[in-house]
């Protein structure tokens, strides 16, 4: 364990007042042998992962990790092995793995507010950025220090404020991180010169409170744009899904309040190859700040394709609801779902770029849903699509996978609580993708990844590369 006093000169060359009492008070705590905050952590972890790095391409550098297909190269890059990412791993059969563990391991692992309770986002970023599972103590003090910092710059909230009420959420959302873009200590530190070396504790500061100030951004563009525009105050002794529920009107609403910590765990991270991760790590290979980065990330998580899924599941479910009710029989389903796919339509909410089973994201609001909400008629709607879809998606033949993905469940939920705007879903999503997305960001300075630039073609080149002529 490094001696304090090289610790505090750590802190002094990232340039930031450690003024605030979370950030003070843990570093005195620290100081005295407690246990040591995530920054600390880092500041010990990133020697040895920096030179394992190294060690790994002296010794393996050249050698080959696959195959480009031309179909490959047309396909969006579909499975071609080219990006690092620390967090988290898909399989294909099992689902995600975050630092090597699975969802059902992190409800176990994690700690929890409430005993028998959801795990803590708090508690999964640490584990994304260090590979550990923190201590209660630990993720306490986190949750304090992003309460501490969640204000908004006075710049936007008149920001937010001016928006129109026709400006989709997320476009609102986006807007406002990138605003955020005028407190960036990552942005001022590398204007001075600073030694690349210690971009990533900059990066740290810049991250933690962008993560911070989310809730208050997606609380404002709720309450501003459905509701009547009062927002509630943070509460500087709570964790962070609390937060979010509050600021959105639902923190009397504990069952909501889980649901949060659950859906902020679970659509955190999934790789760095879908757009939204992999938006943000490559704008910020440039050295862009986190609040750039992220925008960038978060203009791609707004898409059909990616995040908004969850908004046109739901769509499509009180939709298939409007015309044939909710006490119907799988026979009726079936019906609807080929009725959907002969118009040239998807099933939302089934399918999976990589996944090739039932994703364990959904499985796990599954649960949820059985043990909180057993009897609402959309879940059960919902259980019975399930039942059906998938041998109908198998049948039409077009789909690879023909499961349910996580979106298929996200937007019933929240209905269920009383949070109906669908149009507002995606930013949960960002809220919650942000705390996968920028351990990486932190994790890239500290390594000192370099700006990504593959190589393009056009059509004639590959035609030639392939040895082949029109």
């Amino acid at each position: 364990m490094p001696a304090p006093s090289r610790i505090a000169s750590s802190f002094a060359r990232a340039q930031r007042p450690l003024a605030s009492f979370a950030r003070s008070a843990a570093f005195r705590a620290y100081s005295t042998g407690k246990e040591p905050t995530l920054k600390e952590r880092l500041i010990e972890i990133f020697p040895a992962e920096i030179e394992k790095i190294k060690a790994l391409r002296k010794a393996k550098g050249s050698t080959v990790i696959g195959e480009v297909t031309l179909d490959q190269a047309y396909g969006g890059m579909r499975g071609i092995k080219g990006l690092v990412w620390e967090g988290s791993v898909l399989d294909a059969e099992e689902g995600i793995r975050f630092r090597g563990y699975t969802i059902p391991e992190i409800q176990k692992v994690l700690p929890k507010a409430v005993e028998g309770g959801e795990p803590l986002p708090e508690g999964l970023f640490w584990l994304l950025l260090t590979g550990e599972i923190p201590s209660a103590t630990q993720v306490k003090a986190l949750s304090a220090e992003l309460a501490a910092r969640a204000d908004l710059p006075a710049h936007v909230i008149d920001l937010i404020d001016r928006s129109p009420a026709s400006l989709h959420p997320m476009a609102q959302f986006s807007i406002a991180v990138n605003a955020l873009e005028s407190e960036s200590a990552f942005t001022k530190a590398y204007e001075k010169g600073v030694n690349k070396k210690e971009l990533w504790l900059h990066a740290y500061e810049d991250a933690i409170d962008l993560i911070a100030k989310l809730p208050a951004i997606a609380g404002r563009i709720y309450r501003n744009v459905f509701k009547d525009g009062k927002v509630a105050e943070i509460e500087k002794d709570k964790d962070y899904s609390y937060n979010l529920a509050k600021l959105l009107g639902f923190g009397d609403n504990k069952e909501f309040v889980e649901l949060t910590r659950l859906y902020l765990t679970i659509h955190s991270d999934h790789e760095g190859g879908n757009v939204s991760a992999h938006t943000t790590h490559l704008v910020g290979s440039a050295l862009s700040s986190p609040f750039l980065s992220l925008a960038a990330g978060l203009n791609g998580l707004a898409g059909p394709l990616h995040g908004r899924a969850n908004q046109e599941v739901l769509e499509w479910i009180l939709e298939l609801k409007a015309n044939i009710g909710s006490d119907v029989t799988n026979e009726q389903i079936e019906k609807y779902l080929w009725d959907t796919l002969n118009a040239g339509r998807v099933v939302p909410g089934y399918g999976h770029a990589v996944l090739r089973k039932t994703d364990p994201r959904y499985t796990a609001q599954r649960e949820f849903a059985l043990k909180h909400l057993p009897d609402y008629d959309l879940f059960k709607l919902v259980s019975q699509i399930y039942e059906v879809a998938p041998k109908v998606l198998t049948k039409h033949g077009k789909t690879k996978n023909p499961w349910p993905n996580v979106d298929s469940h996200s937007g019933v939920l929240l209905q269920y609580y009383g949070l109906t705007e669908e149009s507002f879903y995606t930013v949960l999503f960002g809220v919650s993708r942000a705390l996968g997305v920028l351990p990486q960001y932190i994790i890239d300075r500290a390594v000192g990844a370099p700006i990504e630039r593959p190589k393009s073609f056009s059509t004639e080149a590959y035609a030639k590369l392939v040895k082949y002529e029109f």
